[in-house]
């Protein structure tokens, strides 16, 4: 019996490598072959096992995690799956894949793009109107840049409209050193999950740093939508893709949690 299992095929399906693993977990689903799913001590990590046999990424790299924590909620994903194997439930798990298939090989370039963020950031571009919803924006907003700026000194500057407005360059460095202790692949590609679902790298610091309840990150950056929705009614669909986003950042936050327990 083969002591090692790669459940799904890698293929070339897209030119970015971090795109490429999130495709390749939307595979046709395949009948679960397995029953029972543990996790192992492998070296200085935790390997996910399917009845005693490793876990392969798409890329064909050990599915192994940091933390046994980290290691346990990719193993639930497997655990919860029913005849059949549906990667579009599995969150965790396809953070890991990013993780260990494409963010390991860039993980500077991937700092470097939320670090990016920072600079365009959706804490800083105001409405100039109607005046609700610029109230609003300064009133729920503003204590998040205030407290980036005691804690972090980063000083950014906003933006009344859309058009884009360079940032000091001492508040964008500023906040790279704010997030320089983030540098393991797992934490890159929940980081990124989180800024690129938000909108937002200051809401994604405030995150890390606990400043913020996910619920609260999640309210602020859908403070223009809720608006909306709130004159103009809501939309079904956009519904539905919200719950969607919802799923994916709930589980980066958990896995960015998971990695700071000390097994």
């Amino acid at each position: 019996m083969r002591d090692e299992l790669s459940v799904f095929v890698p293929e070339q399906s897209d030119a970015d490598p971090v795109r490429r693993a999130q495709i390749q977990m939307k595979k046709p689903q395949a009948k679960r072959f397995y029953t029972e799913v543990t996790v192992e001590p492998e070296g200085d990590a935790f390997a996910v096992k399917l009845d005693g046999r490793a876990v392969k990424t798409p890329g064909k790299k050990p599915l192994a995690l940091p933390t046994r924590t980290a290691a346990e909620l990719v193993a639930a994903e497997w655990r919860a799956q029913g005849e059949t194997i549906n990667p579009e439930d599995m969150p965790a798990t396809r953070l890991a894949n990013t993780a260990i298939d494409a963010v390991a090989d860039q993980a500077e370039a991937v700092f470097e793009d939320i670090v990016r963020y920072s600079g365009s950031d959706l804490l800083c571009y105001r409405a100039d109107g109607p005046q609700e919803l610029v109230d609003r924006q300064r009133d729920r907003w503003d204590p998040v840049l205030s407290w980036l700026a005691e804690t972090h000194w980063a000083r950014f500057i906003l933006v009344e409209g859309v058009i884009h407005q360079e940032q000091p360059a001492e508040a964008v460095a500023a906040f790279a050193a704010a997030l320089q202790t983030e540098r393991s692949p797992l934490a890159l590609s929940c980081l990124h999950v989180m800024t690129t679902i938000t909108g937002s790298a200051m809401l994604t610091l405030a995150l890390r740093d606990r400043h913020l309840t996910l619920e609260e990150v999640w309210a602020l950056a859908h403070l223009d939508e809720d608006w909306t929705d709130e004159h103009w009614g809501v939309d079904a669909e956009a519904e539905a893709r919200r719950a969607k986003r919802f799923t994916e950042i709930a589980a980066a936050a958990a896995m960015l949690e998971a990695l700071r327990v000390t097994d």
